[in-house]
């Protein structure tokens, strides 16, 4: 196996997931460089790192001239979908590896043109009005059956995604998520209401590997907003419909625009039992599945896309025999969300990584931070996520009720941030 100790890889941006990247590098040896314009104290992952820059990833000409000067081996970028093209770009001017072009990102983080390329190969996608911002004003937006989904083409991270029921609401929200659009395109869609999963991929050298299927539960506990995912368990009922009726065509799709490597993930609702996919990440996933992959499977797609930084080869040795769709064991990701407000104290967390079925917890805040307004209704609003796998549902739900009673999150107002989370009784008909 090649050796990536000494090699000098620079991780584009800083934010606390960011971290992540971080670590696990620091693990293979290698000398990490963190670059984004976030003074240090905003930027956790610049702490973590051997070396920092104030360089902005979207400014190419720095980027490209940081990374000839500094002899940078490898650039990777984690869990943002608006730092890919530029990813791509320096990549391609430095002679670099990029595990994507920058055309094939300029698709599959719009939504417009990924759910045309969707139609095109009969992958099954949420419906949609094709309304602009002129329509609003016409005859046309009376047109439209509610609830629907308002939605910028280019957002992520739920940011500028809002339900409305009638004609104002319509108007007020589509101009409030045209703010979130960088190209200025905004999606409505038909508001389905339903299960969810999620569709993980792995890509190498030309290959698509379908490596799982989780349920992706939300909970409805804040009004006005839309529904934020509480848990996501594994394995899911779906897997077998969608491997028969839908995973074909979902990689003839991704061979279409000539995708070699990395990693896709697809999130879809579930209707009379067709997954209808409302969402696509050419990207390591901040759901951060690969902690449990590499628990049950022995495999690490943040490790592997590390590696083809530094290489240009996602693994060295042939793990096809561990790219199990279906999971051997029960697995689950909750997340804890939390309302808007300062974080004085955050309880628990070392009793819950010290039980035997964790295998970690990660904070998305710490305390002191504050959490405003704005961010409710986005993933944001994420404190922790806990990774975990039991053997049977019936330990399933009593981990997912210990977790539950150890976790504490207090304001500075002495208040409980905390909002309501997984349903356990959800776990009876979802899982196989």
């Amino acid at each position: 196996m090649d050796t990536l100790g000494g090699k000098r890889l620079l991780i584009l941006g800083g934010s606390r997931i960011s971290c992540e990247i971080v670590r696990k590098a620091k693990e293979l040896g290698i000398y990490t460089m963190v670059t984004d314009w976030y003074p240090l104290e905003q930027s956790p992952a610049k702490q973590l790192a051997d070396e920092y820059f104030m360089t902005s990833t979207a400014d190419i000409p720095a980027m490209v001239n940081l990374i000839k000067e500094h002899k940078v081996d490898g650039v990777i970028t984690g869990y943002t979908d608006s730092v890919l093209p530029y990813y791509a770009e320096m990549c391609k001017q430095t002679g670099l590896p990029s595990y994507g072009t920058r055309e094939q990102f300029e698709i599959l983080t719009n939504k417009n043109k990924y759910k045309k390329l969707c139609r095109e190969f009969g992958v099954p996608v949420v419906d949609e009005y094709y309304i602009t911002e002129t329509d609003l004003e016409t005859e046309k937006i009376n047109e439209i059956h509610y609830p629907v989904l308002v939605k910028p083409a280019d957002g992520s991270g739920a940011r500028g995604v809002l339900v409305c029921n009638n004609k104002d609401e319509l108007i007020e929200y589509y101009k409030q998520s045209l703010k979130y659009s960088q190209s200025k395109e905004v999606l409505i869609e038909r508001y389905v209401q339903g299960k969810e999963v999620t569709v993980f991929y792995l890509l190498k050298d030309g290959e698509v590997y379908l490596n799982g299927m989780g349920n992706r539960h939300v909970k409805h506990n804040q009004e006005g907003v839309i529904p934020l995912p509480v848990a996501y368990t594994f394995p899911s009922i779906h897997l077998k419909k969608y491997q028969n009726e839908v995973e074909p065509r979902v990689k003839e799709m991704f061979k279409s625009l000539d995708m070699k490597n990395g990693m896709v993930f697809m999130q879809c609702i579930v209707e009379n039992g067709n997954c209808l996919v409302y969402d696509i990440g050419y990207r390591l996933t901040g759901t951060l599945e690969y902690k449990l992959m590499e628990e049950i499977y022995d495999y690490n797609p943040l490790e592997m896309l590390i590696r083809f930084a530094l290489t240009g080869k996602m693994f060295t040795e042939n793990i096809n025999n561990k790219l199990e769709a279906i999971w051997k064991k029960y697995a689950l990701n909750v997340s804890f969300l939390i309302k808007p407000g300062t974080i004085k104290k955050i309880n628990g967390l070392k009793a819950i990584k010290t039980m035997p079925q964790v295998i970690d917890a990660t904070l998305a805040h710490v305390e002191g931070d504050i959490l405003p307004e704005t961010a409710k209704g986005t993933l944001k609003q994420i404190v922790l996520r806990v990774f975990a796998t039991a053997q049977d549902q019936n330990e399933l739900a009593q981990l997912l009720d210990d977790i539950y009673n150890k976790l504490e999150v207090i304001s500075d107002k002495e208040e409980n941030m905390l909002l309501d989370g997984f349903d356990l009784t959800e776990l009876r008909g979802v899982l196989l």
